[in-house]
């Protein structure tokens, strides 16, 4: 008996090791019958991320820098109460999400930033309709700063850690509010969705980092119409617009109208933290591809980073 029951260990242990990925798509599965309900189409559940490169020129200091930024798009499944990915399929406590990871770096004249930003948006909006999780990490030759929130219950639990003395460390909690960080996620699960008129919102982790505000809740006017500008080519786009009277800021997403929605780019207009003038961050997309890039981690997979202009370090 005890030896039946060390062949059935072994031939789980074996089956379940060379399976995973197909344990995770049936996962994927049926979260995309959840998705489909949501703005997910199959093409979210095929094993793939969709990668995304941009021209970026970024505000900051009294200038406007060159640089490059990277939208990357993949669902996975996250466990609600760790608030991590679910990697080994021993916790019921899952559901599936839609993940941004943004990437941003830009030259500051000498040297140079790089800023990530990661979201964990659920697909099942019905029983989760808010976003559990973002984490953001801030480098620069001065120094680094990383931000993350979790949602718990109807209040974001925030964590600052900073180089900077007023700053510090702090932990905080505000009300759940719609995020700035989860625009890109709920435009591409179906910008039908997006609020509009007078709302109520949460920044975005980045930007009150590199303006060094308060995380706190703030007024806004948001507009959902056809993009009537020439800055971004394609074709049937729409640009959803958030005005932020207080703080003179205008950030713009354009989007393409049909399914999967993809950002063709943005504008973010706002004075700078050393002046009261205002100028415009700009991204423009400039390469799209579905792929499992992390699998792509050899050195001769560098070449691939050509098709997406991508520059060498």
């Amino acid at each position: 008996m005890r030896h039946y029951l060390f062949i059935c260990l072994a031939l789980f242990t074996l089956f379940r090791c060379e399976q995973q990925p197909a344990t995770e798509t049936a996962k994927a599965e049926t979260v995309a019958m959840m998705g489909s309900e949501n703005g997910l189409s199959d093409v979210w559940y095929q094993g793939k991320a969709e990668v995304n490169t941009y021209d970026l020129v970024q505000n900051r200091y009294q200038d406007q820098h060159p640089g490059e930024a990277v939208l990357i798009f993949v669902t996975e499944d996250f466990l609600t109460d760790e608030h991590v990915k679910n990697e080994r399929y021993q916790n019921p406590n899952s559901t599936g999400v839609l993940k941004t990871n943004y990437l941003r770096r830009f030259t500051t004249g000498f040297y140079d930033y790089s800023i990530m930003t990661s979201v964990f948006t659920p697909v099942e909006t019905g029983e989760y309709p808010h976003t559990m999780k973002v984490t953001t990490s801030v480098q620069d030759w001065c120094g680094q700063a990383f931000m993350q929130l979790n949602l718990e219950g109807n209040r974001y639990q925030t964590q600052l850690r900073s180089y900077f003395e007023q700053e510090g460390d702090e932990n905080d909690k505000v009300p759940v509010a719609m995020l700035e960080d989860e625009i890109f996620n709920r435009i591409r699960m179906g910008p039908e969705h997006l609020p509009t008129g007078e709302i109520k919102i949460l920044p975005g982790t980045a930007h009150v980092r590199l303006k060094h505000e308060p995380f706190d809740l703030r007024s806004a006017t948001a507009t959902l119409d056809p993009y009537a500008g020439d800055e971004f080519s394609g074709t049937d786009l729409l640009a959803y617009t958030l005005v932020f009277a207080q703080t003179e800021r205008s950030l713009q997403i354009v989007f393409e109208r049909e399914s999967p929605h993809r950002i063709q780019g943005w504008t973010d207009a706002y004075p700078s933290v050393f002046d009261d003038k205002v100028r415009r961050t700009v991204a423009k997309r400039k390469e799209t591809k579905w792929m499992p890039y992390w699998k792509q981690n050899q050195a001769a997979d560098t070449t691939l980073r050509a098709d997406f202009g991508l520059r060498g370090f």
